[in-house]
């Protein structure tokens, strides 16, 4: 397959450009810096749409179902653009790309501020979000690739922890200030800060440049055969074949949890915005801490032991969760389950990039992804309609029992001796 001459970053301009394998410490190496600070002002700006979008459909419909079927609707598209993202990181400049992706969603997210000032109009959520997260898994996946482009093998591990770290460091300022904006001027005003940190992360990708890409040799193959490249190296490994089924499994579980927390809190205890912005910061903060420990752990435990513990400490975690009547249990649970979130996602994020040939990387990306989150969305829907039904405390504790099961699953798969 020959990939066509990248251009700017990926070619053989006059810009200079990272050495193979670059020896300094990260915090030296301009080019992943720059990136690294991109990332993170996006995650700034994202963590306001993650409260305010919710919050939007909660204060217009009054309804957890509705939530839900927003959270499925924009999981779906994501599924359905993973299908294709691949082929296109792989066949594409990838920084070009993710400049582009970035002023899409500005450009989206932008309106839904405008038209609310005119009133609440939640179809245009249901249209906006899952054009939206199409781009943004387009830009996932391309932002795997990439990294790897930035820093050797070696530092991977390291490069997505400090990547995984600061962005929840600023998922802890996020939510905090999200909470605040929202009760002060409303959620919609939250979503345009969201589409101005697309702006500023898309200007900062322009003066960022990658190494170039190995490319390989012969004919460009038809889309269909491309789109089973990627399936079909993450079905001759053990462990990646291991992991995407459990995955699967995990996803369905886990891809409403937001919706449900932000429900328990405003509906089963009665608590305002700020409150809920103040327990998806300090869950930010589990984030942190998974993504800085992560490369530690992962060195000392060896990646089975370390994905397998994370996963049933998420379960736990979950379990309680519903159950928990105070907001600080509520928010010490949510801190624990995105640390082991944290560190299970690295974990097994590396080591995709890790052993995974570089022209293949975005197709195999997109083939894992497809396949990990293809129920998420029916997953979300199902969960927040149980628990609207049900109660949030039973069908928590349910999901968290069925996580620490899929730990228990990985112990009887090559994971474990990974």
């Amino acid at each position: 397959m020959a990939y066509e001459a990248q251009r700017d970053g990926e070619s053989g301009s006059s810009t200079p450009r990272v050495p193979p394998d670059d020896p300094r410490p990260l915090w030296r190496q301009r080019n992943f810096t720059v990136f690294w600070a991109a990332q993170t002002l996006s995650v700034l700006g994202d963590s306001f749409a993650l409260i305010a979008l919710p919050l939007l459909v909660l204060e217009a419909t009054g309804s957890l179902a509705s939530m839900g079927l927003l959270t499925a609707v924009g999981g779906a598209a994501a599924v359905v653009a993973a299908v294709f993202a691949g082929v296109v990181v792989d066949r594409v400049d990838r920084r070009r790309l993710l400049i582009g992706c970035d002023l899409v969603r500005m450009v989206l997210y932008g309106v839904i501020p405008l038209v609310w000032l005119f009133g609440p109009q939640v179809w245009l959520l249901y249209a906006v979000l899952p054009v939206c997260e199409a781009f943004g898994t387009l830009f996932a996946v391309g932002y795997v690739t990439v990294v790897r482009s930035l820093v050797g093998t070696g530092q991977l591990t390291e490069a997505n922890g400090r990547l995984n770290a600061t962005a929840a460091a600023a998922g802890v300022l996020g939510p905090l200030c999200a909470g605040l904006v929202a009760a002060l001027t409303g959620p919609a005003t939250a979503v345009g800060v969201d589409a101005a940190s697309f702006g500023v992360s898309a200007l900062c990708t322009v003066f960022v440049r990658f190494r170039a890409r190995p490319t390989e040799k012969g004919e460009r193959t038809g889309l269909w055969r491309d789109l089973r490249t990627g399936a079909a190296f993450l079905r001759s490994h053990p462990v990646l074949r291991s992991l995407t089924a459990l995955l699967f499994v995990f996803s369905f579980l886990t891809f409403g949890l937001t919706d449900l927390l932000i429900y328990h809190l405003k509906h089963d205890l009665g608590h305002d915005d700020d409150t809920v912005g103040t327990v998806m910061a300090i869950g930010a903060l589990g984030t942190i801490t998974g993504a800085l420990l992560v490369a530690r752990v992962r060195r000392r435990l060896g990646f089975g032991a370390t994905w397998t513990g994370s996963v049933a400490v998420c379960g736990l975690a979950f379990a309680g969760m519903g159950w928990a009547r105070d907001v600080p249990v509520v928010a010490a649970l949510s801190a624990a389950f995105l640390a082991c979130v944290a560190v299970a996602g690295t974990c097994s994020m590396s080591l995709r990039q890790e052993i995974t040939p570089e022209p293949l990387l975005g197709r195999v990306t997109s083939a894992f992804w497809t396949l990990h989150y293809s129920a998420a969305p029916i997953g979300a829907a199902v969960l927040t309609w149980a628990a609207e039904h049900q109660g949030t405390a039973p069908v928590g504790l349910v999901a968290g029992v069925c996580c620490v099961l899929i730990a228990v699953a990985a112990l009887f798969t090559p994971i474990r001796r990974s």
